[in-house]
């Protein structure tokens, strides 16, 4: 049944079969993330350096309403131009299908095809959390839950800086995922290396992930893993400039009345506008250096679990 929605490209597939390592990768950062073409040079790049790194790059979206682990280049570059791209998470998933449109995959919707597949490690920037004032609003991101249930790792640089990272971390302790910090003891906070919040394990390797990863999903521990991969250090804003540049960002998202899933990419594009562009270039940098360290996760899991 599940083949007729889900459709993995072949080297994904062969990869998957004979387990080897391979990468997910999601596809909002493309259609919604980045302008064009700086999108697309940038999931090249990223493909580019998990395959360095030894492991199958597979990008994750929904064109046309079919379910696709693994793009080709014309996909992607479909995607990144497009401008009917549906921002799917969770929710969005049967009416995408059943309306055959196309969608980018939020982070929540990217594990749900992982899982469904059989990849167990995701590269994305920063995930989704608890927004800032969410006691009043409860704009809470869907990929929280999904990390709470869904069993794939995520490497990230931390929760993006325009959330409430306190809440976040407070709100993943609570569902028991686990929050660690690659070579670090503190959460980075996506542009900067520090947030003020520690995490629950610093790790100084990727095996010792791999063994943590393969030790939860074997005791059937559901959920995922957060690991938190700081933004290396020449690529690193200003602390300061940049929560900044949010409070200002927020500030308008307020009062242009701007809601939900478009809270995100609006305070995301106000801040590259704010710091001359200086984000976006931050950003690029952080998804290549969560993707070499996924690639190395993803490399000694299979090797544990052969």
């Amino acid at each position: 049944m599940l083949e007729k929605y889900l459709q993995v490209h072949p080297e994904v597939q062969k990869a998957i079969q004979a387990g080897e390592p391979v990468v997910a990768l999601e596809s909002t950062i493309i259609s919604h993330g980045m302008p064009y073409p700086k999108n697309i040079e940038m999931a090249k790049n990223v493909s580019k350096i998990i395959r360095e790194n030894g492991a199958i790059p597979a990008t994750i979206a929904i064109i046309d309403g079919v379910l696709k682990v693994g793009l080709t280049d014309e996909e992607i570059e479909f995607l990144g131009t497009s401008k009917n791209v549906v921002k799917a998470s969770r929710r969005d998933l049967p009416f995408v299908i059943a309306k055959k449109l196309n969608g980018a995959t939020t982070v929540a919707t990217t594990m749900i095809l992982s899982s469904l597949a059989g990849v167990k490690v995701f590269a994305t920037g920063g995930i989704g959390g608890v927004h800032r004032k969410a006691q009043e609003t409860f704009d809470i991101s869907a990929d929280l839950q999904e990390l709470a249930n869904t069993n794939v790792a995520v490497i990230c640089a931390g929760a993006k800086s325009i959330l409430d990272i306190g809440l976040t971390l407070e709100y993943l302790e609570t569902n028991g995922v686990p929050v660690v910090g690659f070579g670090t003891e503190e959460f980075p906070a996506f542009y900067t290396r520090k947030s003020g919040f520690g995490v629950d394990y610093k790790v100084d390797s990727s095996m010792e992930v791999a063994t943590a990863l393969k030790s939860k999903w074997d005791l059937n521990l559901k959920g995922g893993m957060v690991i938190g991969n700081p933004i290396p250090q020449e690529f690193e804003m200003d602390y300061d400039t940049i929560n900044n540049a949010i409070e200002t960002a927020l500030k308008e998202a307020e009062e242009n009345n701007i809601t939900g899933k478009k809270v995100t990419p609006f305070l995301l594009d106000k801040v590259k506008t704010i710091t001359d562009g200086k984000s976006l270039e931050a950003n690029i940098e952080l998804v290549y250096n969560n993707a070499k360290v996924a690639a190395q996760i993803a490399k000694d899991l299979a090797d544990i679990s052969k």
